[in-house]
């Protein structure tokens, strides 16, 4: 099964200072608004994603069809086949993608620790 790019999202108090903290172990601005309360940090194939306010606890994310610098992959697994592998292993779905649509669609599941793991397609 192929998940496409991963990154962690860090639900943060206060993103300015998240931003320099990440700045400081390397990383540099990839994409986001500040004014907006998130943003993706790259270094290298790394991304951490800063959001403030928009959710409580963090996340871990996969994007179907992107690799680690958005760029979309020629050949990827379909969130809603990734949904449909999931249900048959018997892994409970918390938020389901409309399996009669086709294009962007996203997934959540927790992992057996409590940890969400968003699957989250754009394309």
């Amino acid at each position: 099964m192929k998940l496409g790019a991963f990154s962690i999202s860090l639900s943060v108090k206060d993103i300015k200072a998240s931003k320099e903290f990440y700045e400081n172990l390397g990383f540099s601005v990839f994409a986001g608004d500040i004014a907006r309360n998130y943003l993706i940090m790259k270094n290298g194939n790394a991304l951490v994603g800063l959001f403030q306010g928009m959710f409580q606890g963090n996340i871990l994310t996969f994007n179907p069809g992107w690799d680690e610098n958005a760029k979309t992959l020629d050949s990827f697994d379909d969130v809603r086949d990734i949904q449909r592998h999931l249900k048959a292993q018997g892994i409970p779905i918390g938020q389901e993608a409309d399996e009669a649509t086709t294009g962007p669609a996203s997934i959540m599941v927790i992992d057996p620790d409590g940890n969400p793991v968003l699957i989250d397609q754009h394309v």
